[in-house]
């Protein structure tokens, strides 16, 4: 049974969540400021955090950075902020979603089990971990090194990571990563691709090697 952290101020949109997540049999915890969902994160296993933004105390985007220190649980951003500068700063900073107030509640449910089948997806290599060069991954604990460096990755970035590092010879499409990653049809996401690239290419930058090439035209591919 998956845990779902709920940190959402407003009594009913809170409920409305609470409630339609209790019928489709998850766990939830409830926060109501971002100082008690960063203590119920810190106390239990969370396998997805619904985070509101404006939120009393530590606010949303402040839990955010705090917890994408040493932790790279999946975080969905639910939000009445709807510019684009709002959500690519938030995608930036470690969110790993981000919908929009007011939200259809089986959307929501969608993007929560999407985020949920990244998390428990088999590598094709049936090992639990993988080797390339100087990079490490646990594929059990999520955790990623390079040079015995821990890198803290976003669930997108190590999603694209290993989408990588299981096809090192492939050359992907804008296209190909947004539809093995978000599990949706790709549709005008060049901005969302290119952001998550830099990110995971400026985190695995220990060294100076570039291990994601731009193929021009085409997409990326992984250095081999």
């Amino acid at each position: 049974m998956a845990t779902i952290l709920i940190i959402e101020d407003d009594n009913a949109i809170h409920s409305l969540i609470k409630d339609t997540l209790d019928l489709q049999d998850f766990k939830t915890l409830s926060a109501y400021s971002g100082t008690e969902g960063k203590l119920l994160f810190e106390q239990n296993q969370v396998d997805v955090v619904l985070l509101d933004l404006m939120l009393p105390g530590m606010n949303g985007k402040e839990f955010l950075q705090d917890i994408r220190r040493n932790s790279t649980t999946s975080v969905i951003v639910v939000s009445a902020k709807n510019d684009q500068h709002s959500k690519l700063e938030l995608l930036t900073n470690g969110a790993d979603d981000y919908i929009i107030k007011p939200f259809d509640i089986k959307e929501l449910l969608a993007r929560i089990n999407i985020q949920l089948r990244h998390a428990t997806k088999p590598s094709v290599t049936n090992t639990k971990e993988i080797h390339y060069k100087n990079i490490y991954v646990n594929l059990e604990t999520r955790e990623v090194k390079i040079n015995d460096q821990t890198l803290h990755l976003t669930g997108r970035e190590y999603a694209i990571l290993l989408l990588f590092l299981e096809n090192p010879q492939k050359v992907f499409s804008r296209a190909n990563i947004y539809e093995s990653v978000w599990n949706e049809p790709y549709f005008d996401s060049d901005k969302t691709i290119n952001m998550h690239i830099s990110n995971l290419r400026n985190k695995l930058n220990i060294g100076g090697t570039n291990y994601i090439k731009t193929v021009w035209g085409i997409g990326f591919k992984f250095d081999n």
